[in-house]
């Protein structure tokens, strides 16, 4: 696929407890402080995606397992959708969201597990082989366990979900279309 078909993302805000208007929020407080901050960025690049997060504010010295979602944030995490895959899982039903590892795993969804510092700050970044055009995410989930599962019948699984960054498309010149969000 022609870099040029692909879609750049983008979510930058601080958590506030779920509401209609907010595009970063917390589900649980006592993980994600309110007024904690989340950016991250996908960025095209020939057949790949670089993805970068950048957290503040969170639990000083702990791991969080995050993903790409296929939802934008609601005020329900159910709602948030199951973590965006490549290439989609057959088996996975909403009931059931796919633990296969043949689907669920770094290649085929973005996986963004981060560990802050003593001040709640870290960043993540990885690559993933595929890019995103008409289907992309819609959302980042920061999950409660400190790292993403890896076991079959375990992979991608990462706790209860805590906190959400709803994703944007920029265009080219760098500006949100209206109505992205």
């Amino acid at each position: 696929m022609a870099a040029q078909s692909a879609v750049t993302l983008h979510g930058d805000g601080a958590l506030t407890e779920p509401n209609a208007t907010s595009t970063a929020e917390t589900y649980n407080p006592a993980f994600a402080p309110v007024g904690s901050r989340l950016k991250v960025t996908f960025n095209p690049s020939d057949e790949s995606t670089n993805a970068q997060l950048t957290v503040s504010g969170l639990l000083p010295n702990r791991g969080y397992a995050v993903h790409a979602h296929t939802n934008a944030c609601s005020a329900d995490p159910a709602l948030d959708g199951p973590h965006y895959q490549n290439r989609i899982d057959p088996a996975a039903t909403r009931q059931a969201p796919s633990t296969n590892p043949e689907y669920a795993n770094p290649r085929n969804e973005v996986w963004l597990d981060v560990r802050t510092d003593t001040t709640g700050s870290g960043t993540s970044r990885t690559t993933v082989p595929f890019v995103f055009t008409d289907r992309g995410p819609g959302s980042i989930v920061v999950h409660e366990a400190m790292q993403t599962a890896i076991e079959p019948g375990q992979a991608g699984k990462a706790g209860a979900r805590i906190a959400c960054l709803t994703l944007s498309a920029v265009q080219p010149n760098g500006v949100e279309p209206r109505g992205s969000r």
